[in-house]
């Protein structure tokens, strides 16, 4: 007898399904058939919406955050390092960052069944005779979430399965090539950027410019193996959308982190949420000071030290850092100054030390500030923003030979917005900056602009410096002193490689122990 599932049985599936295979071959168990779901815009339309929320709930708690942890940027604090070894192992770099690893297990996990609801949709998408304009719009859509999970999937594990429907007896869910990974993340993004609208009513959902930007950065961070890296194609790509004038960098910085000011000219894609549970995104639970949260648990910047910043990421330019003289930043993005309502919280010896260390402030919801736990932080999480657009644009000018037209698209829009619309001479990149010079500038900008945004790791890795700069600048890496150049990938999954037919222990990537 045939299984089914109800329209809310099936969207269980995609949320909660573990295994990317047992999706795409399970059939329905009650109500509709999976075909019949299927067969209708009027069913797929809807599923699509859940997908937008499924991806947006990858990036709820610490898991939104994990990927940033063992960079130059940011590390576990000391707590989190004592109390959990597995945990710990994303900045150590040491023998708990195996197969078995969980905190990167639940990453892992999380993604797939998005993935393959994605590809279910375009495969359905691909003989549906409806309305052609609605089924290509839903085509975008789909095509969008899954060539941004696939990318992020292979700029941290490598080699991962594509799943297609059309070429599933031809693919199955072992691991693609580079080159047929990143081909086919072009082509979703290439239909999301032909089908998707120019502006969306429903900010839930992408839009062209929001596809063309991810397209841009494919072509800047596909691995060179993979053939796809192109600075020519990720400039001309990123120049459509400077040239549209859809988009424009808010006057003030500190306005991108008012909750009461989302979806700004600036916000190319945003993941959309609440003060509401299930709409909260707990992300400042893990943001904020351990040391604050024993005070008052309403305090709004309390929290429990999963991520904080690298003392180069909060140290001045002066003392080995990162930050110039004057730069506005700096006082947005990261908190120095713990004291709440008249009170200095004191450091609990029982904890680690570094409690009253600065903090990520970005994440700080004031909205919760005395009435809410910071559990139900609810500001929305950047994915694109157009200051991204316009450095990596810089950086792909840069690339191609136009240095001192890099030079001054860096210093009139982002860096000019950073000293108040008012860069001071001795702030300005000089136009003779050599080429390696601006390579090495413009990853620091990125950090300054972009701090805890979630992009570091993958910029660390196309430029070849994770192993490098880590160590010296992440206390817990250089402490363990064990990263090496393998840790460029996270270790397959052990229960993956158990559960998946197409996955042996062979196939783990090299480096990493099968336990």
């Amino acid at each position: 007898m045939k299984r089914k599932y109800s329209l809310i049985m099936l969207a269980l599936l995609v949320i909660l399904s573990g295994s990317c295979k047992k999706f795409i071959t399970e059939e329905p168990q009650t109500a509709l058939t999976e075909e019949q779901v299927f067969k209708s815009l009027d069913n797929i339309e809807p599923l699509v919406l859940g997908l937008y929320t499924s991806w947006r709930n990858t990036k709820k708690d610490r898991g939104g955050f994990v990927f940033t942890l063992g960079t130059d940027e940011a590390q576990q604090g000391a707590y989190q390092v004592r109390t959990d070894d597995r945990q710990a192992g994303l900045d150590r770099y040491n023998g708990f960052l195996t197969a078995s690893n969980t905190a990167l297990a639940e990453q892992w996990n999380s993604r797939w069944p998005v993935i393959s609801a994605a590809a279910k949709v375009i495969y359905a998408l691909s003989l549906n005779t409806e309305d052609p304009e609605r089924k290509n719009r839903i085509l975008g859509d789909a095509s969008f979430i899954r060539a941004a999970l696939n990318f992020e999937m292979s700029q941290y594990w490598g080699e991962i399965p594509l799943i297609d429907q059309a070429k599933f007896a031809e693919y199955g869910t072992k691991r693609q090539p580079l080159t047929l990974v990143y081909s086919s993340i072009v082509s979703d993004l290439e239909n999301a950027v032909k089908y998707l609208p120019a502006t969306q009513t429903d900010k839930r959902k992408a839009t062209k410019g929001a596809a063309l930007a991810l397209l841009g950065k494919v072509y800047m961070y596909a691995p060179v193996s993979s053939g796809v890296r192109d600075f020519a194609k990720a400039r001309d790509t990123f120049k459509q959308i400077v040239d549209a004038g859809t988009y424009q960098l808010v006057a003030n910085y500190a306005d991108l982190w008012n909750p009461t000011k989302p979806n700004s000219t600036e916000s190319i894609y945003e993941f959309q949420f609440t003060n509401v549970y299930p709409d909260n995104n707990q992300t400042q639970w893990q943001m904020g000071s351990r040391s604050l949260a024993e005070i008052d648990q309403y305090a709004y910047f309390g929290g429990y030290d999963l991520m904080v910043p690298t003392q180069y990421c909060y140290k001045d330019a002066t003392a080995g850092g990162l930050w110039e003289d004057g730069d506005v930043r700096k006082g947005e993005s990261i908190r120095y100054d713990f004291t709440y309502k008249g009170k200095t919280p004191v450091l609990n010896p029982t904890f680690g030390g570094d409690e009253l260390d600065p903090h990520v402030k970005k994440y700080e919801d004031i909205r919760t500030d005395g009435t809410l736990s910071f559990w139900l932080s609810g500001k929305n999480i950047f994915y694109l923003r157009y200051s991204d657009v316009l450095l990596c644009y810089a950086e792909a000018l840069n690339e191609t030979g136009a240095t001192a037209q890099a030079v001054d698209l860096v210093n009139t829009t982002v860096r000019r917005r950073a000293w108040n619309n008012n860069l001071p001479d001795n702030k300005k990149w000089s136009a003779a900056m050599s080429q390696q010079d601006f390579r090495t500038a413009i990853m620091d900008e990125r950090m300054r602009e972009l701090c805890f945004e979630g992009w570091r790791r993958m910029d660390l890795i196309r430029i070849g410096k994770l192993v490098d700069l880590v160590k010296a600048r992440n206390k817990w890496t250089k402490e363990s002193g064990s990263i090496q150049p393998f840790h460029n990938r996270y270790p397959i999954p052990l229960q993956e490689i158990k559960q998946n037919d197409d996955i042996s222990e062979a196939d783990q990537n090299p480096g990493y122990s099968n336990n």
